[in-house]
């Protein structure tokens, strides 16, 4: 009989997660292929996304509060071969950014039984196989429907304006304005397409207020529209488009898993840390101008950004916008014409986030960093 195994990925909700998740559970596929694999996941999270993937036989969606904690439970199988826990359990950070998550691994110790171990990702046994492409397999009609109504178009590119941060750690509507105007003139036939979410459904969504989003829809009238679709079709569309661009965000990885490119106009808190096999680009901000990263706390603000629209952290202003503008056309046009390879994108990469944060700082997913730096 194969053995079984549970990734148990109890996390903040975001899609980014939920991507990571799904790439552990393809490490240890890799490492076992009959291996009988589940991922349990907060019910929050967009969890369905582990149905795209044919390796995971099962997906359990479970609270994320303490109080509806052991009734959720009893949907996820008691007994199993292996149980793997998230890394971060024990990162003292991370338990206290999350009030009660060390009381949630604890009730799992106690209510799941690991037959052979329970242990943290990634630590052998059970056997781990690291560096995985994963890629989300979605279903046929939705990629035939998105390839229909994206066709047609000689270049497109799918953005995303915000993530589900504060609006301010993002680029004002009129720094995309000025992008989507500069990309429209580089490449006159491009048809863009809007993505994101201002429906409030208790999961992450978009900090973009719907005023902005109607000045982005008269700025590309002819723009595909995705927000507020599912997250499936929005990545359907995202996968029949050229490029992916956007702030740093986890959808961002999630768009690496349908194998289109991404453009990260990078900066805040978080860098990239998640590669996939897909060629991508991270648009670096001058440190010394714009600012360093800053995890785990807010990045610094200004009071008004330069064009008037509000409070914004110097790497999102629009005087950082214009300065990199240059940089990031260049870098579209590099990752839509296929001049880079994934191998390059990861040498160029690394080569300049060495002249930004110091290299005993660096992270990445399964310690990639460590070939480059």
């Amino acid at each position: 009989m194969p053995e079984s195994l549970l990734v148990n990925y109890m996390e903040f909700a975001n899609v980014g997660h939920v991507i990571e998740a799904l790439r552990y559970a393809l490490a240890y596929h890799a490492a076992d292929r009959p291996r009988e694999i589940g991922v349990l996941l907060p019910s929050n999270s967009p969890w369905e996304l582990a149905v795209f993937c044919p390796f995971v036989h099962g997906v359990y969606p479970v609270s994320p509060r303490l109080s509806d904690l052991t009734g959720s439970l009893a949907e996820v199988p008691r007994a199993w071969d292996w149980i793997v826990d998230n890394p971060r359990r024990d990162d003292p950070v991370h338990v206290a950014a999350w009030d009660g998550l060390d009381r949630y691994f604890a009730t799992t110790d106690r209510e799941l039984e690991a037959r052979r171990g329970r242990g943290v990702i990634g630590a052998e046994p059970p056997s781990y196989t690291p560096h995985q492409q994963l890629r989300l397999e979605l279903p046929t009609p939705m990629r035939e429907a998105a390839g229909t109504l994206l066709g047609g178009a000689a270049v497109r590119i799918a953005v995303m304006p915000t993530g589900s941060g504060p609006r301010w750690q993002y680029p004002s509507t009129g720094s995309w304005q000025l992008i989507l105007h500069a990309l429209r003139g580089r490449h006159p036939g491009v048809r863009f397409c809007l993505l994101g979410k201002l429906r409030d459904d208790g999961r992450t969504r978009s900090s973009l207020t719907a005023a902005e989003l109607a000045r982005l829809r008269d700025t590309v009238p002819d723009a595909i529209e995705g927000f507020d679709q599912s997250i499936a079709h929005q990545l359907a569309l995202v996968e029949a488009c050229d490029l992916f661009l956007s702030p740093h965000t986890g959808f961002g990885m999630a768009a690496l898993a349908v194998a289109t490119p991404w453009l990260t106009v990078s900066g805040g808190s978080w860098g990239e840390y998640f590669f996939n096999g897909v060629p991508f680009y991270s648009l670096l901000p001058d440190p010394e101008r714009f600012g360093p990263y800053t995890p785990y706390i807010a990045p610094p603000m200004i009071a008004a950004d330069t064009d008037g629209e509000g409070p914004r952290t110097p790497s999102m202003s629009h005087a950082r916008i214009s300065h990199d503008l240059e940089e990031l056309l260049d870098a579209a046009t590099q990752l839509i014409e296929h001049r880079i390879s994934y191998e390059q994108a990861l040498q160029h990469h690394f080569s300049r986030l060495v002249r930004v944060i110091d290299r005993g700082h660096i992270w990445t997913f399964e310690g990639l960093h460590h070939a480059y730096v």
